[in-house]
């Protein structure tokens, strides 16, 4: 019987969730990536597994069942992983506010979610600021990667355990039904998947442009923490990140939140900057972020912008030293009319998956097993 097979472009954490999904539906699988090595956005950001930023319902199991993934896959591999959870703390009395609606609203869902009180979370977690400290959301379900080597090993993973080839530092220059050309060069498959971020329109101009789409440029950094080796053992986050996330919207008090951030940090609203930081392996703290949204950016970082977060990331985490090790910034396709994904068929047996809107480590791997579903009904 013939097998049939399939093409996915873009080695990213989309493109790679997709060709496992792909591959466990029983096609031979070819990824397709014009890097010689995955540099895009999927290993240019904190490498948070969140589901607490999702909405309940399918977003929310969709970030679960993606969770679950990345551990058979880690496990597999022997890729490092932290369930680390995360924390959000809360130093005026409306963030306060919000933090128990939220958990009001989290509890009643059956979401793993404590709060907890300023003694409980300075006995449990190095590095939180203790002056002004009211209490904090702690959640569990959240888990950390190193996405630079998460995105680099699972290709090893497929390669290893579903048998799909990868082609390194080609780029496709043109799609049509069953065919993709890499230059003067045409491969063939039954179904393709184009998976290529930000930049899908180079392939599809014309759908690019229909959609209500925009781009997304954000600043980040990596800091040790001096000598003291310092471990904060979960993820924390500040206040601004409690405006950020769509499921943070189930707190009734919320837009109250929000104008006081407003009138009181109006830099910090316009530039769409609120602080999380996660620590890797290597005791590294991954820090951001900034989000400017446009379809052309300046290719240069903003130092402003990263004092503005480091300024912040000071009011509720401290360090002996903080060591800068590294600056960059990523840039992802985004939806503007509040839709969390892009699924297209342009051509016949040809599909796009694209616009995660920033969410890609957190949903991929859920995501990609529900439309390889729909491609194959």
């Amino acid at each position: 019987m013939h097998k049939q097979s399939a093409i996915v472009i873009g080695a990213g954490i989309v493109g790679l969730a997709t060709a496992r999904a792909l591959s466990l539906k029983g096609f031979s699988v070819t990824i397709i990536e014009r890097s010689e090595r995955a540099v895009g956005a999927s290993v240019r950001n904190f490498g948070m597994i969140w589901p607490i930023g999702q909405p309940s319902g399918t977003l929310y199991n969709r970030a679960l069942r993606s969770k679950a993934i990345w551990k058979e896959v880690a496990d597999s591999i022997g890729l490092w992983y932290r369930e680390s959870g995360s924390l959000h703390v809360a130093y005026y009395d409306d963030e306060m506010q919000v933090l128990e609606e939220l958990y009001d609203a989290f509890h009643a869902d059956g979401r793993p979610v404590e709060l907890m009180r300023k003694k409980d979370i300075i006995e449990e977690f190095e590095g939180v600021v203790e002056n002004g400290l009211l209490g904090g959301l702690y959640s569990a379900t959240e888990m950390i990667v190193d996405p630079r080597e998460a995105i680099a090993a699972i290709p090893q993973y497929l390669s290893e355990f579903l048998e799909v080839k990868f082609i390194w530092g080609k780029a496709v220059t043109n799609i049509e039904s069953g065919k993709v050309y890499l230059g003067k060069e045409c491969l063939q498959a039954d179904v393709v998947v184009v998976c290529s971020g930000a930049d899908f329109e180079t392939l599809f101009p014309e759908q690019f442009n229909g959609l209500a789409i925009t781009k997304c440029k954000l600043q980040m950094l990596r800091y040790n923490a001096g000598a003291d080796g310092m471990h904060i053992g979960t993820s924390l986050c500040g206040g601004l990140s409690l405006i950020h996330y769509q499921s943070f919207k189930a707190a009734p008090s919320l837009p109250q939140l929000k104008a006081r951030y407003e009138a009181e940090m109006s830099e910090y609203v316009k530039w769409g900057i609120h602080v999380m930081v996660s620590q890797n392996h290597l005791g590294e703290f991954t820090v951001g972020d900034t989000h400017e949204y446009g379809l052309t950016f300046d290719p240069f970082d903003s130092a402003y912008l990263n004092n503005l977060v480091t300024q912040y990331l000071k009011q509720f985490v401290h360090a002996q030293s903080w060591n800068l090790l590294q600056s960059w910034n990523g840039i992802y396709a985004k939806m503007t009319n509040g839709a969390t994904e892009v699924f297209l068929e342009p051509l016949p047996d040809v599909y796009i998956l694209n616009g995660l809107g920033g969410a890609g480590m957190t949903l991929s791997f859920g995501l990609a097993e529900e439309k390889v579903a729909t491609i194959l009904s």
